[in-house]
C-alpha cells in the first residue's frame, strides 16, 4: 500500500527526465530551453503536461 506514492513519483521523475532530454535536443533557442526546463522542474506534473502540449519538439532528421 505504501508503494503507490513511490511508484507514481518514479513515473513523474521518468517523464520529467524524458521531457528535459527532449527539450535540450530541440531546435529552440537557449532561452526557451532554459524556461521550459525550469517549468518542468518547478511544476513536475503540470510542467510536463504543458511541455508536451506546447513545448519545443525534438528535431527530426
Amino acid at each position: 500500500m505504501g508503494y503507490q506514492g513511490g511508484f507514481g513519483g518514479l513515473i513523474v521523475l521518468i517523464a520529467d527526465v524524458w521531457a528535459i532530454v527532449n527539450i535540450f535536443q530541440s531546435r529552440a533557442d537557449t532561452g526557451n530551453k532554459v524556461l521550459w526546463t525550469v517549468v518542468v522542474l518547478v511544476l513536475p506534473v503540470l510542467g510536463f503536461i504543458l511541455w508536451y502540449i506546447w513545448g519545443p519538439k525534438t528535431a527530426k532528421a
